[in-house]
């Protein structure tokens, strides 16, 4: 966000987290960006112009699978993108899906960083086993839906 605000100085941005009220006028917005949070389809609407554009950004089916498996012993495959198409229908039409996968190989404090990022963070009952990852392979996935305002 501060890149963007940097790069288009001439417009208002926001950070806010959506679970109840964003703090912005009814229509007064003409993007929301929603990035792996939880997810409020109808403040969205509110605070979106006619026509409005929602990102909503999840993470994808392999994210960080690697990690998952080598630190809690398996890996569960989960998309969540109908889920995210389901709860917006009522206030959206569905533009567009980008799915964006890419492999880095991380060190250890990466894979430090990684875990405190992820719902439930690092566990205390897992430390011995990330104290033995040295560095790994990592894939980073995300989902991006495009929605415009119905």
């Amino acid at each position: 966000m501060e890149r963007a605000a940097r790069r288009y100085p001439s417009l208002s941005w926001v950070v806010a987290n959506a679970d109840r009220r964003l703090p912005v006028d009814d229509g007064c917005a003409t993007l929301v960006v929603s990035m792996h949070g939880r997810r409020n389809p109808s403040e969205c609407a509110r605070v979106l112009t006619n026509g409005g554009t929602l990102f909503v950004i999840v993470p994808g089916v392999h994210d960080l699978r690697e990690l998952r498996s080598a630190v809690g012993g398996r890996w569960v495959e989960q998309d969540r993108v109908p889920g995210v198409l389901a709860e917006h229908t009522a206030h959206f039409r569905h533009l567009r899906h980008i799915t964006m996968e890419e492999r880095h190989r991380v060190n250890h404090a990466a894979v430090r960083q990684l875990l405190r990022a992820t719902y439930r963070g690092e566990r205390r009952s897992a430390a011995a086993t990330v104290e033995t990852i040295d560095a790994l392979d990592v894939t980073l996935a995300s989902d991006l839906l495009v929605f415009e305002k119905a």
